[in-house]
């Protein structure tokens, strides 16, 4: 049986072999639309979403399947069971789990007792779900993935992560732009994977980052539960001065072709202008519509069905 909870725990052909399958699935979805008939996906919510529920809950409608909502809050995880107890039993009603926990560690827990593969949705080191759409998207755009050049601008955090190696497997350089990283997010072992891989750099200059970039990516400097948090108040402060020379807006990408990606919600006037989600260079919209397609080949990768 096969988890999904990071994706230095799956190989680039794997890896590889889900964005392929996730494009022919979307471009032809009607022999998919009876695969997983009979199936139930549990979601688990920690943290909150659009996205991610949205995308998995069609995504297993679409498939023929059937997939459960469960809030943290409403249900025995939230007094402190043994979470290895509640996804074994949880297991054995359902065929997949999807967490979106708060610390990786507790979906290690889950992945331990449950009997069925546990999908990582989102924890603070890791959000392998969303790198597949990411890299099925820019795919599409590039009609490849080998030699595309990805520069990520911001906090180095849990989507960086994921996007760095899911760049690398799939044969894209990837350069990473940022003044400070999420400590929460730190994984040595998965960083030596990276440099290793030959198509891994840093470069804390943003204009000289972005020179050949096919692709500029950002995310949230402040995590959502934080934003509108008043005991955040001055960190998110701090981290304004500090990021904005890193803000993705219309003069960084003015005369460029570099496609702009970000994995949303956007806090605008932060990470990102008002407008340059908009432009003709944003294919952020494109990108979240693909969280679907790339759900739908992951689910239907780990039930055995590609």
């Amino acid at each position: 049986m096969q988890h999904f909870l990071a994706l230095k725990e799956v190989s680039a052909d794997v890896v590889n072999h889900i964005i392929d399958m996730s494009i022919r699935v979307k471009n032809d979805p009607d022999p998919w639309s009876d695969s997983l008939r009979g199936k139930t996906l549990a979601m688990i919510f920690q943290k909150t979403s659009t996205r991610t529920r949205f995308s998995f809950e069609v995504g297993m409608t679409q498939l023929g399947g059937h997939a459960i909502f469960a809030d943290v809050s409403t249900t025995q995880l939230k007094v402190g069971a043994d979470l290895a107890d509640e996804a074994r039993a949880i297991s054995r009603y359902t065929d997949l789990i999807m967490a979106r926990l708060k610390k990786h560690a507790a979906l290690r827990d889950m992945a331990r007792g449950s009997e069925v593969p546990v999908i990582n949705g989102l924890c603070e080191k890791y959000h392998p779900c969303q790198a597949l759409a990411d890299l099925m998207t820019v795919k599409e755009k590039f009609g490849r993935t080998e030699g595309v050049h990805i520069v990520y601008m911001g906090i180095a955090n849990n989507v960086s992560n994921s996007l760095a190696l899911a760049s690398v497997y799939t044969g894209a350089r990837f350069t990473l732009c940022v003044p400070e990283r999420d400590p929460d997010a730190a994984d040595d072992e998965q960083m030596a994977m990276l440099k290793a891989s030959g198509l891994y750099d840093e470069n804390p200059d943003p204009q000289a980052a972005i020179q050949d970039a096919d692709v500029v990516y950002t995310d949230t400097w402040v995590n959502i539960e934080f934003f509108n948090d008043p005991a955040f108040a001055a960190e998110k402060a701090r981290r304004e001065k500090t990021f904005m020379p890193y803000q993705i807006n219309e003069a960084l990408i003015q005369g460029r072709k570099t496609l702009v990606m970000h994995c949303l919600p956007a806090h605008k006037g932060y990470e990102v202008s008002e407008g340059v989600l908009d432009t003709p260079n944003s294919i952020v919209f494109d990108q979240a519509e693909n969280r679907l397609h790339a759900q739908k080949g992951l689910m239907l990768w780990l039930m055995g069905k590609i």
